[in-house]
């Protein structure tokens, strides 16, 4: 049902898009060379530029525009259904193309094409696509309202899952599903012949595993017959990350908890962090070998300290510290969690510490790919074997790169502080990855992730 709506509103929106470009374009230069030559704050050009320059550039541009949505996920369904979502990710993708047009037309071409003339496109492009979108909202919404647009479905079944899927039907009237009747376990007895009386174009079923023999009448009664099935499986506790459908030959497979960094978006999140470290340590560099002098003056024993942790998948690696405490630290003790005025830190290991400036060799990690700048805070596999049988979801954390800070840690939990929330904000990372919520993960450890009255 979702499908079909994707499909046939992303189709009009794709042709309109592309008008939305191509107009943007084609007005943007006697708007800038004709409307508001020599306006208040503008220059004036005597003579215009030859206009054959800028058409020459459409086909480039459509495509560049055409591929970039397509790319940043502007038709994708579950960013279309909310329309600040809808309208958020529109944006991030214009300008992401504009900021790539821009870059082509100066390094690529000799010609200098007027800044007011892409500026002028640009603000056109955003409009018109803004402006298409809540008036076909609108519009879908009435042609739903009349009956028009619409088609019957009827539920069988009960649980949160269907009370979710059946609210946001109920929400966005603009997917065109008319919710003609929900049969629950009253009914569960006549439910065939309730679906045959009404005649629905879809019957949506979620059913729990013990009424699987009803789930399995359904389907063989309606299967042959001019009816959509769709089909809501009773998995939702074992799912914390999300779930996914795949067709292998044929065959659905139901992926539940994958990760979300896979294909070009691991691509993405490793150039990203490959770039970042790289100039990270060298603008660094003269203070990470002022930290190491003061470590290897303060006391005796190595400048850096290399410590099992765990990684994605499960997978250990040697993560970089500067040394802040003594090198006999847990002789005696084993494996253990600072504690605050821990009397294990050395002088220069309480300041290191509580700036957390001893974390800044993992920037080496991430260079060589066994962390990220992003991610759920690596922990010891002495810790990650107690920690499994206790927090529920607690493996569910490497499914992703472990990073030098995260989204619990500007959130005010690291140290010794609630695992339970920890993790929450990992599993919340990890649901609701992008570079987007990464970069802002940076930003705000910057200003205010490095010093924290938890970090001891």
């Amino acid at each position: 049902m979702i499908k079909r709506y994707q499909n046939s509103a992303g189709v009009m929106t794709r042709v309109a898009d592309i008008l939305i470009v191509a107009v943007s374009w084609l007005l943007a230069y006697p708007i800038r060379f004709e409307w508001l030559n020599g306006a208040p704050l503008l220059p004036y050009y005597p003579e215009a530029p030859q206009r054959g320059y800028y058409l020459a550039l459409l086909p480039m541009i459509v495509l560049l525009w055409a591929g970039g949505f397509q790319f940043f996920g502007v038709y994708h369904y579950q960013r279309v259904i909310r329309r600040s979502t809808e309208i958020y990710t529109l944006i991030r993708a214009h300008l992401a193309v504009l900021i790539l047009f821009t870059s082509l037309t100066f390094f690529i071409t000799e010609y200098r094409f007027s800044r007011g003339v892409i500026l002028i496109f640009g603000g056109l492009v955003l409009w018109g696509g803004w402006a298409y979108r809540v008036a076909s909202r609108k519009l879908l919404r009435e042609l739903n309202r009349k009956g028009i647009y619409s088609i019957k479905l009827v539920a069988v079944g009960e649980g949160r899952e269907l009370e979710f899927v059946l609210q946001q039907l109920a929400r966005y009237p603009e997917i065109g599903i008319e919710i003609t009747r929900v049969i629950g376990p009253e009914d569960y007895g006549r439910a065939i012949e309730l679906i045959r009386s009404i005649r629905p174009a879809t019957v949506l079923i979620a059913l729990p595993q013990a009424r699987s023999a009803l789930q399995e009448s359904l389907v063989a009664e309606f299967r042959d017959e001019a009816i959509d099935l769709q089909v809501i499986p009773d998995y939702s506790r074992f799912i914390a990350l999300g779930a996914a459908v795949e067709n292998f030959g044929g065959v659905p497979l139901i992926v539940l908890n994958d990760s979300p960094l896979y294909g070009y978006r691991a691509w993405l999140k490793r150039l990203m962090d490959f770039s970042l470290s790289a100039v990270g340590l060298l603008i660094l560099s003269p203070l990470l070998a002022l930290i190491a002098l003061a470590v290897r003056m303060s006391s005796r024993g190595p400048v850096l300290y290399r410590q099992e942790r765990m990684g994605l998948d499960g997978r250990t690696f040697g993560m970089l510290k500067f040394r802040s405490m003594k090198v006999d630290a847990e002789d005696q003790t084993g494996a253990v969690w600072a504690v605050k005025n821990d009397d294990r830190r050395t002088v220069i290991g309480t300041f290191l510490r509580s700036t957390s400036l001893d974390e800044l060799p993992q920037l080496w990690n991430v260079l060589t790919g066994d962390m990220s700048l992003v991610g759920p805070r690596p922990e010891r596999p002495v810790f990650v074997d107690k920690f499994r049988n206790e927090i529920p979801n607690y493996m569910l954390r490497h499914r992703v790169k472990t990073g030098i800070t995260g989204w619990a840690q500007v959130n005010g939990w690291r140290g010794d502080t609630s695992l339970e929330k920890r993790i929450e904000c990992d599993i919340y990372y990890i649901r609701n990855w992008s570079l987007w919520l990464d970069i802002k993960i940076l930003l705000l450890t910057v200003f205010k992730g490095f010093v924290n009255p938890n970090a001891y």
